[in-house]
């Protein structure tokens, strides 16, 4: 079963405590106008291998931030839909999932663990009277007449699976789902700055099914000995392969707002492998996952400017657009804000 009480919640943030081996979260204390919570965050797996994935985001930048900064302050449930503010690491391309790394719990030195990486910015939000931080998750409580165990306020309340939660293994499979991922956000409001944090466990696959969240896997040829052998999960940093094809061909550019009436919107992609690739049964989708056919092929090393019909369309207000492979797997995506799509007949650059 997908997540029951998935959404965010926006607040202050006044306290923390550090993970440590005997408690794997790094916990944060956060209050809105009325009510205390304690958000939960996951910093090693239970499965193995126990790093995680991560990303900070320092310059943080999507469509979906216009939808958060006017929310009230409190707890707000999301629906696991496209096209509004629930998270979706694969489909709504929150960020580059080349860019993830893998660190531990903790580590000797500076700013080289996961406890560091989050505190940083957590202590500086709790040090900005301005900061806001946004949780998305999953609620537990109120709990009636319970003390929380880590900051003592009552009753105990708050949010966890801060994290992907989908194309997840073993036991963890009942949580999957689609749009409804787990994040931390930091907004600064005096610099303009917005920051991501985004979490992921090494055995979660990259790709899942559009429906369930479950991981799929493409078929690959190979001799009768490799029947048994498991696949890998995605590999940040890794070269594209025919089960993690990501990056093999990248949006590079697209005209969003067309200077012509009625409007013609393109999307230029680059092919950044040695081979030409056909993009026969490839798809090219928008923000609410309306999907155009793709045909033809590029050369290696080379770009093609693609001509979006209906229903695929790309809204001035900001949006995402997503290149799907013959298998119906993510290959790249990106995101552009209603501020970089402001000047008619300029072209965004990815």
């Amino acid at each position: 079963m997908p997540l029951n009480a998935y959404g965010v919640l926006k607040g202050r943030p006044v306290n923390r405590q550090l993970a440590s081996g005997a408690n794997p979260h790094y916990q944060i204390h956060i209050v809105d106008d009325t009510t205390h919570y304690r958000i939960a965050v996951n910093v090693t797996s239970q499965l193995a291998p126990s790093e995680l994935e991560f990303l900070v985001d320092s310059r943080f930048d999507h469509p979906l931030l216009a939808e958060l900064i006017d929310k009230p302050l409190g707890w707000l449930p999301l629906q696991s839909r496209p096209g509004g503010a629930a998270l979706d690491f694969i489909r709504g391309n929150l960020f580059d999932p080349r860019d993830m790394r893998v660190l531990p719990l903790s580590a000797p030195g500076p700013d080289n663990d996961l406890n560091e990486k989050i505190d940083q910015f957590v202590q500086r939000a709790m040090a900005d009277e301005d900061a806001l931080a946004y949780a998305f998750g999953q609620r537990w409580g109120p709990e009636n007449n319970k003390t929380d165990k880590i900051f003592g306020f009552i009753p105990g309340n708050g949010v966890h699976d801060i994290h992907m939660n989908q194309g997840n293994a073993g036991r963890f499979k009942g949580d999957d789902g689609v749009y409804q991922d787990g994040a931390l956000l930091f907004h600064f409001p005096r610099t303009s700055q917005w920051v991501g944090v985004f979490l992921k466990f090494q055995s979660q696959t990259w790709h899942t099914d559009d429906k369930t969240g479950h991981q799929i896997h493409t078929e690959t040829s190979g001799p009768p000995s490799d029947e048994n052998v498991v696949s890998r999960p995605f590999v940040p940093g890794g070269q594209p392969t025919p089960e993690m094809p990501d990056g093999a061909i990248r949006i590079v550019a697209a005209l969003v707002n067309s200077s012509r009436s009625p409007e013609i919107e393109f999307v230029t992609l680059l092919n950044t492998t040695n081979q030409t690739i056909s993009l026969d049964g490839w798809n090219i989708a928008d923000r609410d996952k309306n999907r155009m056919a793709l045909k033809g092929s590029i050369t290696a090393g080379e770009t093609l400017r693609v001509q979006l019909e209906p229903p695929v369309v790309l809204p001035n207000k900001g949006g995402i657009i997503t290149i799907l492979n013959g298998d119906g797997l993510r290959v790249d995506g990106v995101a552009y804000t209603k501020e970089q799509a402001r000047n008619p007949g300029w072209t965004v650059k990815f």
